[in-house]
């Protein structure tokens, strides 16, 4: 039997997106993305930006833009989404009518902002869904930014939503929403993984994600020069908080985000045995190394085989079957 079938008999299977999500929100910017998509393949995502990320012009223009590129020849694995306008915003509906009527089916997922809470979520996909049927009968999966103390406050009902599939913490919008509080410090490194009431959130974001099979996405590193910091901040976001993607917000944070996130060579040579094993035994218990294995690990296991060919690693042509 497949691992999809044997492991996940009796729960869903866990929502696996690349490690790394990208936000563009200049057509320079776009297309310079759209060429490292092309040259690394479908490991990261991007993420055309019609709010924070993209300057303050005509925004039916900028909407028309992106448009335009989801519908090109340049998406070429359909693993582009869109950060909307907030739903208060008056551009909004013009975000809707442009980009999602147009683009039900290259849309890799909308991204929501500034939400305040679960209704509005729900208000909110219901537009985007009214806007796509027009065209499609496919539900865009649904991305969610938590950067409001009311919209952390509501985290797990906001992660069970069926058609969301992941959350992002916003931690700039968050710290500054406590009007200094919190020091700015808790914004970056190492700040931002000591202080309480941003560590707080961050497992908070991280724990519903998990509960509801969802992916935790951690926020952006505002440092693009020095490569270190943010290799650091994704392996402390991943083993210490959880997060399994994070942002990144210029083309040299994707390589060692991805590198960062993506399963070491000895877990998945680790992970191949013990699946094969586990497999030769009909994915009944198995003693390996000493140490017993039932269908509870096997799914850990699974997991990082997934993630490592999710991220671009090439894996043994023996342990191919196993993900297929």
């Amino acid at each position: 039997m497949h691992p999809s079938q044997a492991l996940f008999e009796d729960q869903a299977s866990p929502v696996l997106l690349p490690v790394c999500d990208h936000y563009a929100g200049s057509e320079k910017l776009m297309m310079k993305s759209l060429a490292l998509q092309k040259e690394l393949g479908p490991v990261f995502d991007i993420t055309f930006d019609c709010e924070d990320g993209a300057s303050i012009s005509d925004d039916r223009a900028h909407a028309t833009l992106i448009r335009d590129l989801l519908l090109s020849e340049h998406n070429l694995y359909r693993r582009i989404g869109v950060r909307v306008h907030d739903s208060k915003h008056p551009s909004f509906a013009t975000d809707l009518s442009v980009i999602v009527q147009s683009c039900a089916e290259q849309l890799a997922f909308v991204m929501l902002p500034k939400v305040s809470g679960v209704k509005e979520v729900i208000d909110a996909i219901e537009q985007v869904n009214q806007h796509a049927a027009t065209a499609s009968q496919r539900k865009i999966p649904i991305h969610v930014l938590i950067e409001t103390q009311s919209a952390l406050a509501e985290v797990h009902e906001i992660a069970a939503i069926p058609q969301v599939e992941s959350l992002s913490f916003g931690i700039m919008d968050f710290v500054s929403s406590h009007w200094n509080a919190i020091p700015a410090t808790a914004m970056r490194s190492p700040g931002q993984f000591s202080h309480p009431l941003v560590m707080r959130a961050k497992v908070e974001i991280a724990a519903a994600c998990h509960l509801h099979g969802k992916v935790p996405s951690h926020n952006v590193t505002t440092e693009f020069k020095d490569m270190a910091i943010v290799t650091s901040d994704a392996t402390r976001a991943h083993l210490e908080f959880g997060y399994t993607r994070m942002w990144s917000i210029h083309p040299d944070q994707i390589r060692p985000i991805v590198k960062a996130m993506a399963p070491r060579s000895s877990e998945i040579n680790e992970a191949i045995s013990i699946l094969q094993a586990a497999q030769e035994n009909s994915w009944g218990p198995i003693n390996k190394d000493g140490r017993l294995h039932d269908r509870a690990s096997y799914r850990y296991y699974w997991s990082i085989l997934k993630r490592a060919s999710m991220s671009g690693m090439k894996l043994p042509d023996g342990a191919q079957y196993l993900l297929q």
